[in-house]
């Protein structure tokens, strides 16, 4: 399923087979759908190699990966504004909502019944507003700690689907469950005795809102 009015979207859900056949503009897609160009002056890509269901490895050129870490306020000021100047790209999975195993908090267990690409645009105003609120309050609550940060687009995926999205699951349709649906900002300070990071109580985590078309 694809976002196609890209002009008017703030948000776009892309299969990942699709993606590869017909990657929109500032990617390229080489070696047999394993190696994926992108632009890095307009396209902020976080996303880890991965494995199609297919079989095949994938590799995005420029990602920086779910998990970025910054050293210093000039690496943190160049992400923030990578964020909000240019388009999000990262890698999501659609899972079945019953759990393969009896543990039902134990997500990683759930069935992936479909892989996309979402992409936000970090320009638009509102989303611009919610990153930089999200960083803002992160920075304010761990002044001159280390920390990390995870920017989470469930909810977007939640108002985007709406109430009448499913996938085929075990011969029904069901509403997935959303996962992967992080990246995170790691940022090491020179504090001798950080103790807040390492007892693991400098933490945060915000969510990015769907807004529509």
């Amino acid at each position: 399923m694809t976002i196609t009015d890209v002009s008017r979207c703030t948000m776009e859900v892309i299969e990942v087979e699709q993606f590869l056949r017909n990657p929109p503009p500032g990617f390229t897609v080489e070696a047999g759908y394993g190696f994926v160009k992108s632009d890095p002056e307009n396209c902020c890509v976080f996303i880890d190699d991965f494995e199609l269901s297919r079989g095949g490895k994938v590799v995005f050129q420029h990602s920086q990966g779910k998990k970025i870490t910054v050293r210093n306020l000039g690496d943190y000021t160049r992400f923030r504004k990578n964020l909000t100047s240019k388009k999000i790209y990262i890698l999501v999975s659609a899972c079945e909502s019953t759990p393969s195993s009896t543990d039902n908090k134990a997500p990683k267990n759930r069935r992936v019944l479909q892989q996309y690409v979402v992409s936000i645009d970090g320009r638009n105003p509102l989303i611009k507003w919610e990153i930089e609120r999200g960083l803002d309050r992160t920075i304010s609550s761990v002044a001159g700690e280390s920390y990390r940060v995870d920017i989470d687009l469930c909810d977007a995926l939640r108002g985007w689907e709406g109430e009448s999205f499913c996938l085929l699951g075990n011969r029904e349709k069901v509403t997935p469950v959303w996962k992967d649906t992080c990246f995170t900002l790691k940022y090491y300070s020179d504090a001798l005795f950080d103790f807040p990071h390492w007892l693991g109580f400098s933490k945060r985590h915000f969510k990015i809102s769907y807004h529509g078309r």
